[in-house]
């Protein structure tokens, strides 16, 4: 099983991490982004796996692929915005993490507008006049 091998290399990692912090911070710090990113790039093959089983149940039920592509990117920013901020409040840096966070989700606001306008245009011509 997956999480198995994620949580074990997490432990080991944390354990490592804990010894080395001792003597050099930014070595635990280092150890600690880089096992993110090897338990990121580890679950890369998983999310490509969902993104095509949304795209092909998109195309089943004939939506706009435009629409599912900017939910897709929503998501990928929320990820990526998250790890960022995850990252950089390991580090000791939690203002920084929280514009992070912030710039992610104006991001998302930004990309969400098209969706929200043929949203609201649906509702429109769906009340009687």
């Amino acid at each position: 099983m997956e999480i198995i091998q994620i949580v074990g290399l997490g432990i080991v990692a944390t354990i490592l991490a804990l010894i080395v912090k001792e003597q050099k911070p930014i070595f635990a710090f280092m150890l600690a982004t880089f096992t993110g990113v090897i338990i990121f790039l580890f679950l890369i093959g998983k999310i490509s796996d969902v993104i095509r089983v949304l795209e092909r149940m998109a195309m089943q039920a004939n939506l706009n692929m435009v629409y599912l592509d900017t939910i897709l990117k929503i998501i990928g920013i929320a990820y990526i915005a998250e790890f960022g901020a995850q990252v950089t409040r390991d580090a000791g840096q939690g203002t920084i993490a929280s514009k992070i966070e912030l710039a992610g989700k104006v991001l998302i606001l930004v990309m969400a507008i098209p969706i929200l306008s043929v949203i609201i245009e649906t509702i429109i011509r769906l009340l009687p006049s």
